[in-house]
């Protein structure tokens, strides 16, 4: 729920020891309930949006909310780089250095959608998705991660998708970007472990302009963008231990999504329609196990494969 004006820092917003955090994406929609609330939690934000729409006064959507940040006793600036800049990530890191002189952490929000099947979507369409999605967010994560890892303190929010876990008709490049997040996400968690720097994906379910056609009033309503918000201020808290995983979030609710591999093996040195009915045998996530990594999986594996095989001889 959002944060009620009597839990606001005061002082603290602007004090010299105020966590800065870097929110992309953040002139509409979820980017901009991440920064609203955690402005309203007393850290100072690097709005970042894109210079696309212009009001009457000629502000960017970025300013405009930075002026409501402003506008509610909190501390924020305006950053209007294109994240599928390569110099994007370095740019918003080096404003939040420069104004405030520390970043404690980022949320890479920013992403564009798609509604094309395959074989009707070209190869540039499909890059220009990706560079968005995907390398949007890692020219963020890129520049900000070396700074983190030398403080030894840092707190990273990648914004994946449902679709980037299941995969959906018409989504197949929408799909595969925020997929190849969830690989970013977790090889960061892995490597920033013992420097304090953790990264987690959200997958988040709003009512925002991408699903405007989708849903009704009640629909906007439950699915408003500030209840995903609190999920976000708590993985970026200074106390927050929680690392590489992927929560899907909406509603004010959430729950945990992995990756798993079933703990059976089958042989593979068997008929052909053998395999192919093995195969289609429903998957048993009763019967699954999650890996903290791929080394770890690979062992798993190795140990499993070897006592397969002592059973068969």
């Amino acid at each position: 729920m959002p944060v009620k004006p009597k839990d606001r820092p005061s002082k603290q917003k602007t004090s010299s020891d105020a966590r800065v955090v870097i929110v992309s994406g953040a002139g509409t929609g979820l980017g901009r309930a991440y920064a609203l609330d955690l402005a309203a939690r007393g850290m100072r934000v690097v709005v970042n949006n894109r210079r696309r729409e212009i009001d009457a006064a000629g502000q960017s959507s970025a300013q405009r909310v930075v002026d409501e940040i402003h506008a509610r006793g909190g501390d924020a600036i305006a950053d209007e780089s294109d994240v599928s800049d390569l110099g994007s990530g370095a740019a918003m890191v080096q404003r939040a250095l420069s104004t405030w002189g520390r970043l404690d952490a980022v949320v890479a929000n920013a992403g564009v959608d798609q509604h094309q099947a395959f074989h009707k979507i070209s190869v540039d369409g499909i890059r220009s998705i990706v560079e968005v999605n995907f390398f949007g967010s890692l020219y963020l994560v890129h520049a900000a991660y070396p700074h983190m890892r030398a403080n030894k303190h840092g707190r990273i929010v990648v914004s994946t998708s449902s679709a980037g876990l299941h995969g959906l008709h018409g989504l197949t490049a929408y799909a595969a970007s925020k997929a190849a997040l969830i690989g970013l996400m977790r090889s960061v968690a892995a490597e920033g472990s013992a420097y304090n720097v953790l990264c987690n994906a959200i997958a988040p379910y709003a009512a925002t302009r991408m699903t405007a056609a989708h849903g009704d009033a009640a629909f906007t309503a439950r699915m408003s963008p500030e209840r995903v918000a609190p999920l976000v201020a708590v993985l970026v808290n200074e106390h927050c231990r929680v690392s590489g995983e992927v929560i899907v979030t909406g509603g004010g609710a959430f729950r945990r999504a992995a990756a798993v591999e079933s703990i059976e093996m089958h042989s593979c040195e068997s008929t052909q329609e053998q395999l192919q009915a093995r195969l289609l045998q429903p998957f048993a996530p009763a019967r699954a196990s999650t890996f903290p990594d791929a080394l770890i999986a690979f062992g798993d594996y190795q140990k499993n494969l070897k006592r397969m095989r002592h059973a068969n001889n």
